[in-house]
């Protein structure tokens, strides 16, 4: 296992980039430490698999240094740097046996024979794959052959890291959640260090133990996949995170607070007085819909809302309420009360966030922007 370091990295697919729309990844400097299980979320073309591909040494980065335990492996290539990766489809021989296809890697390092059976053994029974060591690979199921491939990254014991680019796209649906909770096992059982590309945040977080979201060629946020949900620290890990995603209320400064339209939303004195001190004027307020909070009527703290519509997702319901022209989702349980035609709501002040230019801004930190 490895601690890969990801220093002032940067990549374009341009000859001459000379603005940051020219990279496909935004200089970052980003560190994956030893033997940790991580997810690397975000929707098609973020750059996610263009970064995977840097650290695999199937591209070059632009600019900065990939670093495997301190050392430098921009010129090393892929074969020389002890990775493993695992694609979206599976790379296998489909002329040889499960136990062959596993048992390759070895064999291509002239492992003895008596180290090549005890490992291809070790792994396919984590993998579940021991009944089918003699089958020929042509004959197995698409999730099955995934698996010999997923085998294929793990038989090595030497290996710094393995790299997992959406590796259950073609997996039965089925299927997936006992897959990733296999993968899960397996790196609790060898310690070795995961990265896991997927645009699935169920995927994610089921695998990882710290998730880094990429939006548009950064890691925007990098953390628990609770600190992603309650304290979102981009306006896009909060639309991205969570189903539905966050609401997001552009406004404007206020004499205690923010206003879009004739809602005022009063903030605490030092989140004003922090608002005040910043130039931008793009201002957005954050809420979940599991944190706004539904009265049983009228009430002096809350703000009168039209219910639009009312969807009924059996073990809770989510309600699509408009204020003052815009559109918010609140999310209920299954047993509460539906409001008729007006709901009565407030936003609790722990779970109301507040974003300039994007990212969360908090009074009680000094510390702005990325962490």
């Amino acid at each position: 296992m490895a601690e890969i370091h990801l220093k002032s990295l940067a990549h374009s697919y341009s000859k001459n980039p000379n603005k940051p729309a020219d990279y496909a990844i935004r200089e970052m400097d980003h560190v994956w430490e030893h033997g940790g299980a991580y997810a690397l979320l975000g929707p098609s073309g973020c750059g996610k698999s263009t970064l995977l591909n840097i650290m695999s040494g199937l591209l070059s980065p632009t600019n900065g240094q990939v670093l495997f335990d301190g050392i430098e492996v921009n010129n090393i290539p892929p074969e020389d740097r002890n990775i493993a990766q695992v694609f979206q489809f599976p790379v296998i021989y489909d002329s040889m046996t499960v136990f062959d296809n596993l048992a390759f890697p070895l064999r291509n390092m002239k492992t003895p024979e008596v180290k090549v059976q005890s490992r291809v053994h070790e792994i396919a029974e984590a993998l579940e794959l021991t009944a089918l060591l003699k089958k020929n690979a042509s004959n197995l199921s698409a999730d099955e052959k995934q698996k010999i491939s997923m085998g294929r990254g793990l038989v090595r014991s030497d290996v710094s890291a393995i790299l997992f680019d959406e590796p259950l796209t073609v997996i039965d649906p089925q299927l997936k959640w006992k897959l990733r909770r296999k993968l899960k096992q397996i790196h609790e059982q060898f310690n070795i260090t995961m990265v896991y590309v997927t645009h699935d945040q169920l995927e994610a977080s089921t695998f990882a133990e710290k998730i880094a979201v990429m939006y548009g060629g950064q890691i925007v946020q990098f953390g628990t996949p609770r600190e992603l949900f309650e304290r979102p620290n981009h306006s896009f890990v909060g639309y991205f995170i969570g189903s539905p995603g966050m609401n997001l209320i552009e406004v404007q400064r206020s004499t205690n607070g923010v206003k879009f339209g004739n809602t005022h939303i009063n903030l605490e004195p030092e989140m004003v007085d922090l608002l005040a001190e910043m130039p931008s004027d793009n201002i957005k307020v954050g809420i979940r819909p599991e944190f706004i909070h539904v009265w049983d009527g009228p009430n002096t703290d809350a703000f009168c809302c039209d219910l639009m519509h009312v969807e009924d997702l059996g073990t809770y319901k989510i309600l699509k309420l408009k204020l003052d022209g815009i559109e918010l989702k609140v999310r209920i349980d299954e047993d509460q009360t539906i409001p008729k035609n007006k709901a009565y709501i407030s936003f609790p002040e722990q779970w109301l966030l507040v974003y300039v230019d994007e990212f969360l801004i908090d009074a009680s930190s000094e510390q702005q922007g990325i962490e």
